[in-house]
Order: structure tokens, then sequence, then C-alpha cells
């Protein structure tokens, strides 16, 4: 396995994650989303073995994270993937995450964030915890983690509740950061259509938009109402449930 570094130029050979197949919607949606990210500092580093990305990992300084945190000075750990299962559990996530570590400490950062939870669509917070992160801040199933270098203000979450109020209807704000969620986006629209539904799409185009989104996660909010109803990529059959018992 190695390590290898995704940029602008070799991104169409590597791959942008945990999508491989190009022909993927949401494929070409994330390399441009990447691309115009890059100069931000964003940098994503893939797990390869030669002949395909075996695992991922998403990082940029805090300042420019599409997560709900407040993390000055930090480097941000905002996606991490090891795929598939067979690859789990042979100390790869930290490789990559010491690889992340000995970035931030090379451009003289505060010390690296990192984002978890116990459910679905980010890691569990034990992979940080193995690798020598401490618990900053905590809220509803999402956990925030940070590895200092400094003495420096601990990272923490944004009040994501507060802002969602102001939706109206039925709303999904997203954003192209997670190519699956890209892709699904559109499909939702037309599944709550033929339901007799409107359902209003916002994209995120910038990080302080999703620093301010109404939901944990960030890059995935469906609201009805000012309710959130879920936070993380659903599929259709989930969609029309909600839809039936929700609405």
């Amino acid at each position: 396995m190695q390590i290898i570094n995704v940029t602008p130029e070799n991104a169409a050979e590597f791959g942008v994650g945990c999508v491989k197949d190009r022909k993927h919607e949401g494929f070409g949606r994330k390399l441009a989303w990447f691309k115009k990210r890059y100069k931000e500092g964003l940098r994503l580093q893939i797990l390869h073995d030669g002949k395909t990305a075996n695992g991922m990992i998403e990082y940029v300084p805090a300042e420019f994270a599409w997560r709900p945190v407040q993390a000055p000075g930090y480097m941000f750990i905002q996606c991490i993937w090891v795929y598939p299962k067979k690859n789990q559990g042979k100390d790869y996530g930290s490789s990559l995450i010491k690889s992340c570590i000995a970035d931030a400490k090379k451009a003289g950062m505060n010390g690296v964030a990192a984002f978890a939870s116990d459910g679905s669509w980010l890691a569990d917070k034990r992979l940080f915890a193995n690798n020598g992160f401490e618990l900053v801040d905590s809220k509803e199933r999402f956990y925030l983690l940070a590895y200092p270098f400094k003495n420096a203000a601990k990272p923490k979450f944004v009040d994501w509740e507060k802002n969602q109020a102001k939706y109206k209807g039925l709303n999904l704000i997203y954003a192209a950061q997670c190519p699956y969620i890209a892709k699904v986006a559109g499909e939702l629209v037309q599944v709550a259509k033929a339901n007799g539904h409107e359902l209003k799409l916002v994209e995120l185009k910038t990080a302080k938009q999703a620093q301010n989104a109404p939901s944990g996660y960030g890059t995935f909010s469906l609201l009805y109402n000012g309710r959130l109803l879920e936070d993380h990529y659903i599929s259709q059959t989930r969609f029309k449930n909600i839809l039936t018992k929700e609405i």
C-alpha cells in the first residue's frame, strides 16, 4: 500500500476518494469541487495498492472546513475511509492520520482536529483516540477530537440548531464535498414531486456556508419547516418513508 497525494493534475488518474467509477455522476462533481478547494489548502490522500484505491483521507485548514466547527490554526480531518471491509483493522487508517499530522506539523499549525460519529458516514471516534486524539466537544451523535501540538484554544462546534428555523417547507441543504450526496439530491427532488411535495435544493458553495449549515454533518441537511429530519445521505426508499411518516 502506498499513500498517494492527489493533486488537480493527477486526480483524474487516482480518483477523488470513495467513488472509483469515473462514470458515476458524483465523480465529476467531486473532482470539480476538489480542484476549486485545493487552492484553499484542501488535501486528499489515497491509499493505493498499485491497482486501485483502498482508502482515503481528506483534510484542510479548519478555517476552510466543510463541517460546523471552529478550530483556528488547526488542520481538520473532515473525511477518512478505508475500504473494502477486509482492509479495515490493519492500521491503514492510522497511517493516513499520521500522514496528516506530519503535514500539519510541517505547516506549523496548532494541531489536528477531527470529526467523528457513532452513526453513519463518519469514522468512529475510537480511530482517533487510538492515535492520541482527545475529545474536546460533543453534541448529538457527533464528536470533535483534537491532537494539539502547542497550547492553543480548543476546537469547538458551531451551534447548528440556531440555523434551522429559517428553512420553511421541505428543504435539502447539500454540498458537492460528498459525491454520493451531490448525486442523490436531484433524485430526491423527483421522489418528492412524485409524492406530491416540493423539495427545495440549497447547494452550499463555500466553506463558510457549510460551517453555518443547519446540521452537525454540515454537507447534508433535510429539513421540514425548521425541523431536522435527517443529517446524512439517505436512499430514495428512506426518503419515501420520511415523506409518509413525518410530513
